[in-house]
Parts: structure tokens; C-alpha cells; sequence
């Protein structure tokens, strides 16, 4: 996770030049030497001078050569430097702006819809894959339960108040009118509106004891459902997108690591663990190689941000890309979704 930077450990000029350097590197993809940092940096410092400052920025564990020949490139510690070296806000292009408004100004009803779009947004904006943690519903109050007749059946429907809708085809007694239903429906929405699932079924418990013995059959099966929904609900689900733009980046040149890396988006456990942390530090959180818990995340970087209603964090929002990624654009891709998001799910509320 992000650190706080130590801005007092490099001098002025050695900060500029390794700036500069990571820059460079993350363009080309080549280990930088000090001619073509020299051309490339504003600094009017010879590339001898470049030279020197280099050697010690590898010295202080800032920088790597890959041989003796070769020019440098940045090393977790020197991308740990460059990121808290930016600027708390970057300006995100107007292309970019336009694809975030134009996203969001669609009518999304529900919040898994919302995420999906969301994580294909986010890779279409940054070429990187991206993570979208959805909110678990049961801590989040329900803001409407009715019942509601489909042809032979009956469906029970249940609206979170983050959005979130679950939907459960219950029985009942074959002699019920449609008036019995409607009854029904409107004492479910008395009884379960404001009430967490857990608070849901203790409220369903109680009405079965105590209410008419014709309805009790009604609402075991709601009872049921809403257990259903609860398992459901239970475990905190990861969705995944533009998982097809890790493949095809070069700086994942080992085929093993790639497929490592692969792997472990595909183990939601570890990933939950990763973004559940990045919900408790707002506004973002980026994660560098060796500073990812999974070892085979170690060659890639993690930008992720929560995304909250109600003043309340619900889930966190990322992408995962190479160590030579785009920081700048893809924190101000990141944050911005995020915010857009946070007030999406809001509007969903009752």
C-alpha cells in the first residue's frame, strides 16, 4: 500500500533524475543510460554528471542494471518513489472524461450491472485488467419486499437499498386470491423494509408465530428465500475485466509469470484480501510489486480506490497491470470511476 513519501532522503537533483528516468523507462520499455536521460531530462547536467547520480540512486536500492553494458531501469522501490512523488490530482484527458460521463449517464437500475460496466470501462480506458468488489447485502438494509404474481407462480422480490435486487419464485397455497397475495406483499413491505436480512428473517420468525395460520405457509417459504439470499449474500464476489490486456502486454515476458498471474485473479480469496484493504484507505491505493502479499503478483502494480454511499465504503474499484504502467493515467482513471460510481450507487437508494 501506498507509504508516506520520504521526500527528505533524495536530493533535488537525484529526485528530477530518477523522475525523469522512470518517465522514460515506463515509454519504452528499455533500461535508460545516462545519454538518453541527459537528451530527455530538462536538467542541464552532463550525462557524466547523470552518470554519477545514477550509480547512486542504484547504490540506495532506487535502480537496477540488468548488466554491466546496459543503461537502468527502476526497481519497486524507485516506482514506490516516482508514485508518491505525484500530483495529488492529475487532469484526466477529455476523451477519457467523456467515456466516464457518457458511461454513467445511462440508466443503470442495478449495482451488478453497474460493476460489470464498470470494470469494462475502467479496461477500455486504461488497457489494463481490471477488479470490481461488490458490496455485500447482508449488512445492507432492504428498501422494498413484495410479493408478486407471474403466471402460475409467485416471486418474491427483494430491493437492497444499494440497488442491489434478488428475486426468489415461492409457493403458495393454490386456493390464495390474487387479494390474499396483494395483503400479503403489503405486510412483507411493512414488516422487512429497513431491516437487514439477519433483522429480515428474525421479523419473518415472529410473524409466523404470531400471525393467522392461513399466512404461515407464506411466509415459511419467504423465510426460506430470504435464508437463500442470505447464503447468497454471505460471500463478497470479485468481477473481472479486460483480463485479455494482461496477455497481450509485453512487459509480461515470462510465460510463467503470466500465467501465475492469471492464477491468482482467478483465486477471488486472495484478491477480496487486496481490495478489501484498499477500502480503508481512501481516495486510493496503489500496491508495487514485492508489496503484494501474492507472490505472484510481484511483477505486477495494483491501483485501486473504495467506492462508498452513504458515507459508508461498499466495495473497491482496480486495475492490475505491468510495473511499467501508466501511473499517472491510470490513478486519475481510477479515482474519478470511483467517485462517479460512489454517487451511481447512491442514486440507487430509496
Amino acid at each position: 500500500m501506498t507509504p508516506v513519501a520520504r521526500t527528505g532522503e533524495l536530493s533535488e537533483r537525484k529526485a528530477a533524475i530518477l523522475r525523469d528516468l522512470v518517465r522514460l523507462y515506463i515509454r519504452t520499455g528499455e533500461p535508460v543510460g545516462s545519454e538518453a536521460l541527459a537528451a530527455a531530462s530538462p536538467l542541464r547536467v552532463s550525462s557524466a554528471t547523470i552518470r554519477n547520480e545514477l550509480a547512486a540512486l542504484e547504490e540506495m536500492g532506487y535502480l537496477t542494471q540488468p548488466h554491466t553494458s546496459a543503461g537502468r531501469m527502476p526497481t519497486d522501490r524507485g516506482y514506490r518513489y516516482f508514485v508518491d512523488m505525484l500530483p495529488s490530482r492529475i487532469r484526466l484527458r477529455d476523451p477519457e472524461r467523456k467515456a466516464i460521463v457518457g458511461f454513467f449517464d445511462e440508466a443503470l437500475s442495478d449495482v451488478d450491472e453497474i460493476l460489470r460496466g464498470t470494470t469494462h470501462l475502467l479496461s477500455r480506458l486504461t488497457r489494463y485488467a481490471s477488479l470490481a468488489l461488490a458490496p455485500s447485502s447482508r449488512d445492507v438494509p432492504i428498501a422494498r419486499a413484495e410479493l408478486v404474481p407471474v403466471g402460475t407462480a409467485t416471486l418474491l422480490l427483494v430491493v437492497f437499498d444499494n440497488g442491489r435486487v434478488e428475486k426468489r419464485v415461492i409457493e403458495v397455497p393454490t386456493d390464495m386470491s390474487d387479494e390474499d397475495v396483494e395483503r400479503l406483499s403489503g405486510r412483507l413491505m411493512e414488516i422487512l423494509r429497513g431491516r437487514t436480512l439477519q433483522e429480515a428473517k428474525a421479523s419473518i420468525t415472529d410473524e409466523r408465530r404470531r400471525g393467522p395460520e392461513a399466512d404461515r405457509a407464506v411466509f415459511g417459504t419467504v423465510d426460506a428465500a430470504l435464508g437463500s439470499i442470505d447464503e447468497a449474500r454471505e460471500a463478497e464476489h470479485v468481477f473481472l475485466g479486460g483480463v485479455a490486456n494482461i496477455a497481450a502486454e509485453e512487459a509480461f515476458q515470462r510465460r510463467e509469470t503470466l500465467q501465475e498471474m492469471l492464477e491468482a485473479l482467478e483465486r477471488e480469496s486472495e484478491i477480496l484480501r487486496l481490495l478489501r484493504e484498499a477500502a480503508l484507505v481512501p481516495p486510493f491505493t496503489v500496491t508495487i510489486g514485492r508489496e503484494n502479499p501474492m507472490a505472484e503478483m510481484w511483477e505486477a502494480a495494483v491501483i485501486a480506490a473504495p467506492y462508498a454511499a452513504g458515507g459508508h465504503a461498499l466495495g473497491t474499484i482496480g486495475v492490475v497491470g505491468p510495473l511499467r504502467m501508466d501511473y499517472a493515467s491510470a490513478i486519475s482513471a481510477v479515482r474519478e470511476v470511483a467517485e462517479r460510481l460512489s454517487a451511481a450507487v447512491e442514486a440507487l437508494g430509496p
